[in-house]
C-alpha cells in the first residue's frame, strides 16, 4: 500500500510540473508551435531513459525508487517517454519491425481513437 501511495504522489509531482512547463513554455515561447508539449515529451524521455538505465545497471537507485520515478513521476508527466524507452529498447535488440509497429501502430491508433472520441463527444452533445 505505501508503495501505490508513493507512485501516486509521485504522479501529483509530475503532473504538476507538466502544468508549469504548459503555462510556462507559451509565456516564454509563444503559442505558435506546442512547444510545451514537445519540451515534456523530449525531458520526459531523456529523464526515463536516464533513471532506466541508472536504475537497471547499478544499485544508487532502488527497484522501488524506479518504480516511483518512472511510473509515477513520468507518468504523470508524460507516458510519450514509456513508448519511447519501448521503442528504443526493441532498436537496441534489433528489433527493428517491432520498433516501426510500435510507432506506426501507436501514431495510427491514437489519431484514430482521438478522431473517433471527437466524432462520439460531437454526437453526443453536439458540436
Amino acid at each position: 500500500m505505501i508503495r501505490f501511495l508513493l507512485i501516486c504522489l509521485g504522479g501529483a509531482l509530475g503532473t504538476g510540473a507538466r502544468y508549469l512547463i504548459a503555462i510556462g513554455a507559451p509565456r516564454l515561447l509563444g503559442t505558435s508551435f506546442p512547444y510545451a508539449t514537445l519540451t515534456v515529451n523530449v525531458a520526459g524521455s531523456f529523464l526515463l531513459g536516464a533513471v532506466m538505465h541508472v536504475g537497471l545497471t547499478t544499485t544508487l537507485i532502488s527497484p522501488g525508487l524506479r518504480l516511483v520515478l518512472t511510473t509515477g513521476v513520468m507518468g504523470g508527466f508524460t507516458t510519450y517517454s514509456t513508448f519511447n524507452y519501448e521503442t528504443m529498447e526493441y532498436l537496441r535488440e534489433g528489433a527493428f519491425w517491432l520498433a516501426g509497429i510500435n510507432v506506426a501502430a501507436t501514431l495510427v491508433l491514437c489519431l484514430l481513437a482521438g478522431a473517433l472520441g471527437l466524432a462520439l463527444a460531437r454526437w453526443l452533445v453536439g458540436s
